[in-house]
């Protein structure tokens, strides 16, 4: 998910031109009403988010198959968002995504306008979502989503061992042990798994059994803190279909490059060693144009053959960042795809691979 939500460029300048003209597609392949989704065993899932506006939720054709189109595949997973402060059900992104052919993954998270970061706690707190103040709300989405009928993917409050967004375990008491707990159990990771557990509990008993959730941190916490490592948040096996995090290289210009593989490996190991029985996905995945600090184009091709070797048996999807956003001291991220010709060169390279599935698998 973007680090700060400002202002956006319009969708014509979001999938510029980089003067290279990407391959044709392949023809449409209509596929029969899924029911459930494979986990593949050999290769992976290749999935995107294509910079769908400032609240992540204005889905459109044009841009999922602008980027297809820009890449040279289609793109098994397409990512959106869904805000609390919206206090709607993204229907029509839903049934757009899955037309196309593409399994929709909705980042649902609880948070209210501005959806500024590093704000704190706001009226979709985790305390009263665990007091049932938004019952409503939530029963109204698990009835729309059992109503929608088909497969989608939901990650509810991503990126919790952070501290940016206002459901972050720091701002629920953080390190504060429970009392006589052992092995010692902290207030801000006990406060997310029962807001997680309840919210799921509810969409369930409305009957949207099409939902398969994943478990989604950050690679690294921050802090990083016993209390505060993933395995503090993992809400249980019967809460999460799929475990995962989010693995960006540098974003901001004063940050320096390095290596892809450290930002995977330790989590990784960390991640599925919580529940080996799940499938592992790269939720968000994405790095900077900063040509001053270090290699792009390296780093995106490292980042492939990473994700793709035998060390990583576990992993069955990625989730592309594309997206360019305008930081609050005038610079820009630039996270998209074309952020320069070697950039979309070595993304083409990488996604080519028959490793990466281009269509949900069902049965």
């Amino acid at each position: 998910m973007k680090r700060f939500l400002l202002a956006v460029c319009a969708l014509a300048l979001q999938l510029g031109l980089s003067g290279c003209p990407g391959p044709a597609l392949p023809p449409r392949v209509e596929v029969p009403k899924p029911s459930q989704l494979v986990i593949p065993k050999s290769g992976a899932y290749c999935g995107a988010y294509v910079d769908f506006g400032e609240r992540e939720d204005a889905v459109t054709l044009e841009a999922i198959e602008g980027f297809e189109k820009m890449v040279g595949k289609q793109q098994a997973i397409v990512a959106s968002s869904s805000y609390w402060g919206e206090q709607s059900f993204p229907l029509e992104n839903l049934k757009l995504i899955a037309r196309h052919g593409s399994l929709p993954l909705v980042f649902w998270s609880p948070w209210d306008r501005p959806y500024e970061q590093k704000r704190g706690p706001d009226k979709y707190s985790l305390t009263s979502i665990i007091e049932g103040q938004h019952d409503a709300y939530i029963d109204m989405w698990g009835d729309r989503a059992k109503e929608y009928g088909m497969p989608f993917i939901v990650s509810f409050a991503n990126e919790a061992n952070g501290t940016w967004f206002p459901w972050s375990g720091i701002f629920y008491g953080g390190a504060r042990r429970i009392p006589g707990s052992e092995p010692p159990r902290y207030e801000g990771p006990e406060t997310f798994k029962k807001a997680y557990r309840h919210v799921v509990d509810r969409v369930r008993a409305r009957g949207a059994k099409n939902v398969q959730w994943v478990f989604h941190t950050m690679n690294y916490p921050y802090p990083f803190d016993l209390w505060n490592l993933q395995k503090e948040y993992y809400p249980g096996s019967d809460y999460a279909d799929w475990v995962g995090c989010s693995v960006y290289g540098p974003q901001f210009k004063n940050d320096d490059f390095g290596p892809f593989e450290p930002l995977l490996k330790w989590p990784y190991e960390v991640i599925t060693a919580i529940d080996p029985s799940k499938p592992f996905m790269v939720v968000e995945w994405g790095v900077a144009e900063l040509p001053t600090k270090g290699d792009r184009s390296k780093w995106i091709r490292e980042a492939f053959a990473t994700m793709s070797s035998e060390r990583y048996p576990k992993l069955k999807a990625m989730v592309f960042w594309h997206e360019r956003w305008q930081n609050k001291d005038g610079s820009y991220s630039n996270l998209r795809v074309n952020s320069s010709p070697g950039a979309l060169e070595a993304f083409r390279e990488g996604i080519k691979s028959p490793y990466w599935l281009e269509r949900p698998v069902w049965q």
